[in-house]
């Protein structure tokens, strides 16, 4: 069975009717904007979103009366068998889903949403009425225009924000630039409201040429996670709906937007022609200690997660990308800038910091006009797609790629890996040179695409890896050039063509892009909850199971503003398992496909416990939650009994939402969940890169 949403919204009708009963049984919680110790206690979390307003009988029959007649509307249209009505149905839903989700969570703050709320309704019926004509005008409008895209993520529309200069070309034949702004945290900002906002007011920086693209970035997750795979999808369906220069895409933002910007500026630092970060924050644990107040005492897998998304770790990555740093004078949210700024210095690189002077936290206007001069100055050179010269370190194969370098193995997952390359172009038959210099890397990839070689046809590259010279292949008739280079008892070889002609390398068990953890990566590409139809062997484990998988489905509608897809166990198939990375919920004696892969995964679970190596955990006190490669498709993840492993302490500060759970974790089922925990975390670790368990020390 299928859950996802998306599809129709046939129980609104219900949820209206029992909306005024919720809001008697739910007591009012006023919002806080603690940002200090008030937000510290994992004993007393205040709810994020908060609790909306009541609305009036009249205000909820006038909203059921429009939703009613444009929901019908939109049912009939869906049956239309025009491609064009089809490829634009996520244009009409993200205004429906909209409102849907602000009655269903409670979500109207003002009086206001209310209007607003009707106002989308009647867009969505413009649309639906365009449509049905054959027309479209919102495809070819400049100006603020909001639309929507179906994610691959888990099948919902999202919506995304453009701001379209009048000079821009609408017959999309001119490839124009494009700006990634990343919005500020927001806790009443949901679907609703960032639409709306979206629909009537301008930017930061509107656009004098080009598109401002907006994502909504699945609510308030720093751009993380859901948020992260958001942005990306949301500039892929630009780029199909709009004429976007390629070399001219830039990130940008401000507050959680800026935090955001030093993320996608750090990891894809190849995609842009420049970063243009403001305030938000660049770590986790400085920026908690001094913004937050909190004390830290993490665990040390918990700890050494935080090198995900710590972007002081990885600053020298910005060698890739003209950056400019923006930041108040007075404002505390400086320290962001003030720690990259450390970070880019020990890393040779100068990093420009406009200040606004005697600014809190806001763009002072001179600091405004200042940035958009060198932005304009930066684009007229445009992105570098291939230099001569590249520099990636990571400490996860998800973030792999710099240029024409792509990290394929690591030594040693969550410790820094580098990768240095310079190439130089000799016209003569033997004098072009790859000089590559690497540390904490097992496998790698040069990859000039067909078209982007430099080196000239029928000529010798000489290749020297760590100082070890290394034959390659010559550059190809499509003036394309691929070599992949591995190490092999300290020596490194180069991998023949036939043992890369499958680049999705389906018959390794190592980990490798896509394929690395910890657990919450099985959620940033398309997964699929599987939930148990037999009854486990004990009934406070099967509890747990019950509640965790519930608050799961629960949290990522409120957090990820998603549905996420569910079957039962018995009724999982081939596609499902070719498609989808599989969220198993249950023990092998309840769920049926856990009892089927589990002699496969690195961790035995029997009746007799969980065995961990030597160490053995009772299995009617615990539960086991993992992630590896499916023994079914190892092209896919097989998680067993967790979503997103933040919880509702963290929803509090975005620095938080980091992974909480390495690749495995062994759960006293004894110990109540909390706002942090999914109960008592008695083992806990990483997978080797071998995805098997780590020898003991």
């Amino acid at each position: 069975m299928n859950r996802n949403l998306s599809t129709g919204y046939s129980f609104f009708v219900g949820l209206l009717a029992v909306l005024a009963i919720q809001f008697l049984l739910t007591p009012a919680v006023p919002e806080a904007f603690a940002d200090g110790p008030e937000d510290n206690s994992v004993e007393a979390v205040r709810p994020v979103p908060p609790a909306g307003i009541e609305l009036s009988s009249e205000q909820r029959e006038s909203l059921l009366k429009q939703f009613s007649a444009v929901e019908a509307a939109f049912k009939q249209l869906q049956n239309s068998k025009d491609s064009q009505t089809q490829r634009l149905l996520p244009d009409v839903e993200v205004f429906i889903r909209a409102v849907h989700e602000a009655v269903s969570l409670n979500s109207f703050y003002q009086e206001r949403d209310i209007k607003d709320a009707h106002r989308l309704l009647d867009l969505a019926s413009e649309r639906i009425a365009e449509l049905e004509n054959g027309t479209a005008s919102w495809t070819t409008t400049r100006g603020l225009v909001v639309r929507g895209f179906r994610s691959g993520l888990d099948g919902t529309v999202q919506p995304y924000g453009l701001e379209i200069a009048e000079n821009y070309d609408t017959q999309h034949s001119v490839p124009t630039r494009c700006d990634i702004w990343f919005h500020g945290r927001g806790e009443r900002s949901l679907e609703l409201q960032f639409i709306s906002q979206r629909l009537r007011q301008p930017g930061q920086y509107p656009p004098e040429t080009g598109i401002v693209l907006h994502p909504f970035g699945r609510y308030s997750n720093a751009f993380k996670f859901a948020g992260e795979v958001d942005v990306l999808e949301a500039l892929e369906h630009v780029q199909q709906e709009y004429s976007i220069d390629p070399n001219r895409i830039s990130v940008r933002g401000f507050s959680m937007g800026g935090a955001a910007c030093w993320q996608f500026a750090v990891h894809y630092a190849d995609q842009w022609f420049a970063a243009n970060p403001g305030a938000g924050f660049s770590e986790t644990p400085e920026f908690l200690k001094f913004f937050q107040g909190e004390t830290l005492n993490p665990p040390w897998y918990e700890e050494k997660l935080w090198r995900m998304y710590d972007c002081n770790l990885v600053a020298k990555n910005l060698m890739q990308v003209p950056t400019i740093a923006y930041s108040g004078e007075i404002d505390r949210q400086k320290q962001a800038a003030d720690i990259m700024e450390e970070a880019c210095d020990e890393a040779g690189i100068d990093l420009v910091h406009v200040i606004g002077p005697d600014t809190a936290h806001k763009i002072h206007p001179d600091s405004n006009r200042l940035i958009r001069s060198k932005l304009d100055s930066i684009a007229e050179r445009g992105r570098e797609r291939f230099p001569s010269d590249v520099h990636l370190s990571t400490y996860t194969l998800k973030y792999n790629r710099m240029a024409w370098l792509s990290l394929l193995g690591l030594k040693e997952h969550w410790e820094k890996s580098t990768i240095d390359g310079h190439y130089e172009v000799d016209s003569k038959a033997n004098g072009s040179q790859i000089d590559i210099e690497t540390s904490g890397v097992t496998e790698f990839q040069i990859d000039f695409p067909p078209g982007w070689s430099p080196f000239p046809q029928g000529s010798e590259v000489s290749i020297v890896i760590d100082g070890q010279t290394l034959p390659a292949t010559r550059p190809k008739s499509d003036w394309s050039f691929a070599n992949r280079y591995r190490l092999v008892d300290d020596q490194w070889t180069l991998v023949e063509s036939d043992e890369t002609s499958s680049s999705d390398q389906s018959t390794s068990i190592s980990k490798r892009p896509g394929l690395q953890g910890p657990i919450d990566d099985a959620l940033m590409s398309p997964f699929l909850f599987v939930l148990p139809t037999a009854q486990g062997k004990n009934s406070k484990v099967d509890e747990w199971v019950q509640e965790e998988s519930k608050r799961a489905i629960h949290e990522w509608r409120r957090q990820m503003r998603g549905d996420v897809r569910i079957r039962n166990d018995v009724d999982v198939t081939q596609e499902d398992v070719a498609q989808y990375n599989l969220i198993l919920w249950g023990t092998p004696n309840s769920n049926s496909l856990i009892n089927k892969l589990i002699p496969q995964l690195p961790i035995v679970w029997k009746e007799s416990g969980i065995h961990v190596g030597e160490e053995s955990y009772s299995a009617d006190e615990h539960a086991l939650i993992l992630i590896a490669p499916n023994p079914e498709n190892p092209n896919r993840y097989v998680v067993l009994n967790s979503g997103f492993t933040y919880r509702e302490y963290d929803y509090l500060n975005n620095a938080r939402q980091t992974p909480k759970l390495p690749d495995w974790a062994v759960i006293d089922t004894r110990i109540k969940p909390n706002a942090r925990w999914p109960g008592g975390v008695v083992d806990a670790d990483f997978f080797d890169e071998t995805w098997s368990l780590k020898a003991s020390d």
